[in-house]
Parts: structure tokens; sequence; C-alpha cells
């Protein structure tokens, strides 16, 4: 059983600025509150097979999630999955971005996720709880990757 929340935002800040802020995962803190921590492997620029190891915080419970960046095509496409084994993960996740006529870019980021075991009967719930914060989600995004110039 899976489900999908999206957003999507108009940054105003050139295409290659904003992919490049967003493939360093470790900026990742800088608009989600959940993420305590976020590190990357290799170091150097992320490529297809990069992790990005992060400490999450969800309904007052930490964990370990491994997000694996499996397609990267600079500056328009990047997919990641989850590696790691947890209740809830992101099966599949990405953004989608393209220039907008005013020399902006406009963002969209989507996650499926899936749930294991108990996430199965919790998936409903963190499934509203990501589609009622997609909204404010996307002006996080927007406002940070504008603040990093």
């Amino acid at each position: 059983m899976s489900t999908q929340f999206e957003v999507v935002v108009d940054v105003d800040r050139p295409i290659e600025d904003v992919f490049a802020y967003l493939a360093d995962g470790r900026n990742d803190p800088e608009f989600s509150p959940r993420v305590l921590k976020m590190e990357k492997s290799p170091d150097g620029d992320t490529h297809v097979g990069t992790v990005f190891h992060s400490t999450v915080k969800d309904a007052g419970m930490r964990s370990q999630r491994d997000f694996e960046i499996y397609e990267l095509s600079a500056p328009t496409r990047m997919r990641w999955h989850e590696v790691s084994h947890n209740s809830i993960t992101a099966q599949d996740g990405g953004y989608d971005l393209e220039p907008t006529p005013d020399g902006g870019t406009r963002v969209r980021l989507f996650n499926v996720l899936e749930g294991h075991g108990v996430g199965k009967v919790l998936l409903p719930l963190a499934a509203g709880a990501s589609r009622k914060d997609a909204p404010a989600f996307g002006r996080r995004i927007k406002e940070a990757v504008e603040a990093s110039a």
C-alpha cells in the first residue's frame, strides 16, 4: 500500500541555482523541520549512487533514514528512494524543475510513501499530515532557496 503527496512552488532564482541547492541534500534541514541532521556519502558532488543519511523526528520519535539518488539530470530532474527500513518509507521521490518566463524556477516535489508492518496502519495518518503540510513545505523550500543567494 502506498500513497503520494506533492507540492509545486515558484522560486525566484535561476534553475541552475535551485538545482544546485536542492541536489545537496545537506540543505534539507533548512526547510524541513523534521530533519535534525543530514550527512552525505561519498563527499563531493551529488551523483547517481550518492546516499544521504538523515536523522529525523516524526510524531515525537527519532529515526534514521537513508536516501539514495538513482537519477540526476541537471538542471531539471532528481529522483531518490529510501534504502533504510522504517515503518513508513519514501518508496520514490523527486524534484522536477523548469524555468519560468521571468527567470525563476518552478519546482515540483513529490514523495510516494509506503507502509511496512505497523506502518500500513499508520500510512493514512502520515499521508494526511504530509498533504496538509505540503503548501507550507513548498513555502519553506522557496524561502530557503531564495535566502541562499
